[in-house]
């Protein structure tokens, strides 16, 4: 049963919008009060200056004391004035701050300043300073509370890198990542803005999905080549469409050497006589440089299909990131053919999309929708873009890998052509595909809990961490049958396959290990001390799947272990599979869609998940959804659209009949 066929038996979710109002103080009511607390504060003040006090009367929030030094206009006011102002004067800021509170604007309450202002330079004339005081006071406070925050900022930022703390998804879901990779030691942030830091953990769940990949597009019959990572910028205006699409995020190369600052001031500068005649574009994709290569690379229809692959790094500047979502460098691969046919073209970039999907079902436990891109989604240059598109925890969706057909642009933008088997020339049709390193935050937000990272048994780098407890030190015999035991439970674990780590560091407590390795998502974990070695056995503790520890025969370690962790795969799996089929709402008109996305933040969790509804492609109106809701096409769902779903209906939007079943929602 497919997603869409379990979310459509599933009933379409009702939805609906809470609604709150607010309540302002009509400004005459404020003022009438307002009139009130004046007399009385007249009178009191009154009372007090024929009392013995001394006469230090409070003239408001924020205002001076007026005591018994004045200035010379101060001095020549009589008791009787003094008093009749200090009154007005309490009752106008009295007056000011109720408006204030019940709502008014800036410019119903200004009048009433600048009356306040006048009270108070007849009450003491240096009470009111000029106006150009006034007003670089406050640039003043306003530099030093950037100051001051920024100061915070960075030492929010140090104690967070510092802490073991977890925000719970429900608290802040964009923390809770953020602490994931922070606590698993995944990665960090560099000196360099928007780039990061992938530490050695997360580089090792890197390469077990390279090396998984690898030989998936080995099979797929590409193979793997390099291209330079500068690109010249005469070539990507080659293709208009594409140039377009990627201008605002490309950096530029413009100078080969740099030179002292002859005035000394700058330190280094780029030399004013090394500028490149051709600058270079550090690669935001690669379909320029290779299709120049292709050019060279194809001369007859026996040259095709050709199909190359390169890992590589690439470059594309984003002002907000998100570790592994979304930086301006990147890991990834990317795959890039010709073909003879249009057909030959779009077979490749579908079979390349569903290897993407077995991918992301097999190895990481992922469930994904298979889909094509509306006109305004797809890659720039391209005719047709296939996408898989993953949820995560808090409802947003996550694009985790895309296959263009690429039509014939790319080969005449580069003049690409072969030799037909009648002679004639033809130009050749071309797809690019490819995945990157936003698949391992994909992973994170699909199993992860509050606890840590939590990994699918194929995809961790260390399937089952083993920690010895040791004998006590004067224990010769207990430490040889304990060394003896461990040596061939290990032995055995990795006969069976598993990839295996012993942690046997003697300066870090027990309780220290379990809490490390759990944030750290590793599946499994063996304990094994003096007193199992005795009763032949040793402990398993799951990571998921499982609550609390089982004690295991250590001659049959291997095979439960092996047996428990193809267990916790299949669970996995089939937890993200129902939250997905969960996820998606049937049957939504437009409002209960946009009241329900419009204040969906990342932060949120749960979320308010996906929606399948009838759609007429309509750039428009898509334009004007997304700036109405935020809300985004993921895709047009291949298996609704191919079953004919939208066949009858009107679209949810426009009312006019539908053309494609389209999921929509947010997305990272």
């Amino acid at each position: 049963m497919s997603w869409a066929a379990a979310a459509l038996l599933r009933g379409a979710a009702a939805a609906s919008a809470a609604s709150s109002a607010a309540f302002v103080v009509p400004s005459a009511v404020g003022r009438r009060s307002i009139g009130a607390a004046g007399a009385a504060a007249a009178t009191t003040v009154a009372a007090a200056r024929r009392s013995s006090a001394p006469r230090y009367p409070t003239l408001g929030s924020g205002l001076r004391m007026v005591g018994s030094e004045t200035t010379a206009a101060g001095a020549s006011l009589t008791d009787e004035e003094r008093e009749e102002l200090e009154a007005a004067v309490k009752a106008k800021g009295d007056e000011i701050r109720a408006l204030k509170d019940g709502g008014a604007e800036k410019a119903e309450v200004a009048p009433l300043v600048e009356e306040l202002l006048a009270l108070k330079a007849k009450l003491d004339p240096d009470s009111v300073k000029p106006k150009k005081e006034t007003k670089k006071q406050p640039q003043q406070q306003q530099k030093q509370k950037k100051q001051n925050n920024q100061q915070q900022n960075k030492k929010k930022q140090s104690d967070d890198a510092e802490s073991d703390f977890i925000t719970p998804r429900s608290e802040d879901y964009s923390r809770w990542y953020n602490d994931i990779i922070r606590v698993a030691g995944l990665a960090e942030q560099s000196p360099v803005r928007g780039c990061m830091v992938i530490k050695p953990w997360g580089m090792s769940l890197w390469d077990v999905v390279r090396t998984d990949l690898d030989a998936r597009i080995k099979d797929h019959g590409a193979e793997n080549a390099y291209f330079p990572l500068l690109i010249p910028k005469s070539f990507l205006s080659k293709e208009a469409e594409h140039v377009d699409g990627f201008a605002k995020e490309c950096a530029v190369v413009t100078h080969h050497r740099l030179t002292a600052d002859p005035s000394g001031e700058k330190g280094l500068i780029a030399d004013p006589e090394a500028e490149l005649e051709d600058p270079l574009i550090i690669r935001p994709t690669s379909e320029t440089m290779i299709w120049n290569m292709f050019k060279k690379w194809i001369v007859s229809h026996r040259d095709l299909p050709l199909k190359v692959n390169q890992w590589a790094n690439v470059m594309r500047w984003e002002m907000r990131t998100r570790p592994f979502l979304r930086t301006s460098e990147f890991l990834w691969q990317e795959g890039h053919t010709a073909h003879a046919t249009a057909e030959s073209a779009v077979d490749d970039a579908r079979s390349m999309l569903d290897r993407y999907a077995s991918l992301c079902e097999d190895l990481l436990a992922m469930p994904v929708v298979r889909g094509v891109k509306s006109p305004s989604e797809r890659f720039a240059g391209a005719e047709d873009t296939f996408t898989i598109e993953a949820l995560m925890q808090n409802g947003w969706a996550l694009q985790s890998g895309t296959s263009h057909f690429l039509g014939q642009s790319f080969g005449k933008a580069f003049d690409v052509t072969f030799q037909d088997e009648t002679g004639a020339q033809r130009d050749v049709w071309g797809t690019s595909w490819g995945v990157s390193t936003r698949l391992l935050g994909a992973l994170i937000m699909t199993h992860s809990d509050d606890a840590g990272l939590v990994l699918p048994p194929k995809v961790a780098p260390v399937q089952v961490v083993v920690v010895p407890i040791p004998p006590k030190k004067n224990d010769e015999e207990g430490r040889r049958a304990m060394n003896e035991s461990l040596d061939g439970l290990v032995a055995d674990l990795k006969g069976a396959g598993l990839r295996v780590k012993v942690d046997d560091r003697d300066y870090v407590r027990n309780g220290a290990k379990y809490f490390e390795w759990e944030r750290k998502g590793v599946p499994l974990r063996v304990e094994i001390g003096p007193r199992d070695v005795s009763g032949g056995v040793c402990i398993f503790k799951y990571r998921a799947g499982k609550e609390g520890k089982e004690s295991v025969e250590l001659g049959n370690a291997a095979a439960a272990a092996v047996e428990g962790l193809d267990d916790m795969q299949v669970r996995l799996f089939e937890a993200a599979k129902e939250r997905l089929a969960a996820g998606v709402t049937l049957g939504a008109t437009y409002e209960e869609m946009r009241d329900a996305l419009t204040n969906d933040e990342a932060s949120g969790y749960p979320g308010a998940g996906l929606y399948l509804v009838p759609w007429k492609c309509d750039a428009e109106n898509e334009d004007k959804i997304k700036e109405e809701c935020k809300a985004t096409i993921r895709c047009y769902p291949l298996d609704a659209n191919e079953a004919g779903m939208a066949e009858g209906k009107k679209c949810f939007y426009s009312g006019e009949p539908a053309t494609h079943m389209a999921l929509f929602g947010r997305a990272f």
